[in-house]
């Protein structure tokens, strides 16, 4: 698989949604299930996505795919927030009849859990985005809330994912015992080669002059005075 089409897949998993049919004599718990079960669906899409890039192994890569997939992800966060709180949408009540709403509570959930499996597989990449945007960082803690308040990640696989992502991005302070999972005792990550570490490092170094050149284009801004105009 090409890069254009790993890009389409992951970026693809920011902007569908499962929508639970829900009829209006359900209750809470029965619609929860309901979503429960689409939600596991979607989560075996986004491990295919993710899959697909983690085998991609190529960083300078993997850093353009991020980039765009985390502009377009919290965009779709951002404007599902907007939606569900203009609605006065609860998290912990019962999920939305309407189909807008039903997108935007979608949403929230898939794009905020997929931004965990991104974070904790690519901390180092992700960082050097999401550390530089503080909307961003508001943005995933407003979704880690409306998340946890949900009951949608109170079962099965995904019950760590939440507080796991929150202590990688320094949003909840790290317990004594935290590992991301994901790396190996030596900080690295646990699916790369030797090569693919030298080249991460490369890329860094890149990303870090880039920086910098960008900084001294910018340079001091010389404002003239009135006399002199």
């Amino acid at each position: 698989m090409d890069v254009l089409q790993i890009c389409v897949i992951v970026i693809s998993m920011c902007f569908t949604a499962f929508r639970p049919s829900i009829g209006q004599k359900q209750n809470l718990d029965s619609s929860l299930e309901i979503y429960r079960k689409l939600f596991e669906t979607k989560r075996k899409d986004q491990m295919h996505a993710l899959k697909n890039m983690i085998e991609l192994n190529d960083i300078n890569q993997q850093y353009k795919i991020i980039d765009i997939m985390l502009k377009g992800l919290f965009k779709v966060l951002e404007d599902s927030k907007s939606i569900l709180i203009g609605a006065d949408v609860q998290a912990d009540g019962p999920l939305p009849h309407d189909e807008k709403l039903k997108d935007a509570y979608s949403h929230i959930v898939e794009n905020t859990a997929f931004f965990g499996d991104v974070a904790l597989r690519f901390p180092k990449i992700v960082h050097y985005y999401y550390d530089r945007n503080s909307n961003w960082n508001n943005l995933i803690r407003w979704g880690i809330s409306f998340c946890n308040q949900t009951g949608v990640f109170d079962e099965g696989p995904h019950t760590h994912l939440l507080n796991l992502m929150a202590q990688e991005l320094g949003i909840n302070e790290k317990s004594p015992d935290y590992k991301n999972p994901f790396k190996d005792e030596d900080d690295d990550f646990i699916e790369t080669t030797d090569a693919f570490r030298k080249a991460f490092k490369d890329e860094e170094k890149r990303r870090k002059k880039e920086d910098k050149r960008k900084e001294l284009r910018k340079g001091p801004r010389i404002s003239k005075t009135r006399s002199e105009l």
